[in-house]
């Protein structure tokens, strides 16, 4: 198969495009953040890149913590919108129809229509060029009980999760495998 070679770029597809709370209850802002992942299991670490220009930089700088919301299809709108447009100048929040909890872990509130929310308090920032990367230790999380079995797993493929590729929006599809299944040993039946 032919392969077309190009310089480095920011192609690296899927990834979700989270909602960010930050500030507090009082004074709270919501951004989206493409730029997102998880660097570390124990203890669990992820991060967010920002540019420094953008409203909630300072605010996250300052407060040492935010929250990473995950999206569902049924807040595409949101997290467009939330990503186009500043806090400085627009309540995002209201001009979303959205809603915020208190976390039981801090000061900055989580998103009442995400599925899960993430707490995060930053470790370290690191400029890394257009954008500044908050390492952030995940200190709590809360999950939308309706989506916990009897069992207390948790079924995100139940909430219909968004992610996003070189500039478009896309609805998680089928699952296709779970981690392991490709060593897992079969079952064995009892043959009379």
């Amino acid at each position: 198969m032919e392969k077309i070679f190009w310089n480095g770029s920011a192609l690296l597809a899927p990834v979700p495009p989270v909602l960010v709370t930050c500030g507090t209850a009082e004074q709270a802002n919501i951004f989206t953040v493409g730029w997102t992942g998880i660097c570390c299991t124990h203890p669990p670490m992820t991060y967010i890149s920002v540019r420094p220009t953008r409203f909630s930089y300072e605010i996250i700088r300052k407060s040492g913590e935010f929250v990473i919301n995950l999206p569902t299809t049924a807040l595409v709108k949101a997290v467009d919108f939330c990503g186009v447009r500043s806090g400085r100048n627009t309540d995002k929040i209201t001009a979303c129809g959205l809603h915020l909890l208190p976390s039981e872990h801090g000061d900055v509130p989580l998103l009442a229509e995400s599925p899960v929310s993430l707490y995060c308090r930053v470790t370290e920032i690191k400029p890394l060029g257009t954008h500044d990367m908050f390492l952030a230790e995940i200190i709590g999380t809360a999950a939308d009980s309706r989506y916990v079995d009897s069992k207390g797993k948790l079924n995100l493929q139940q909430s219909g999760l968004l992610a996003y590729a070189h500039g478009e929006y896309f609805a998680l599809g089928r699952k296709c495998g779970a981690f392991g299944y490709s060593v897992q040993k079969k079952k064995r039946t009892n043959k009379k």
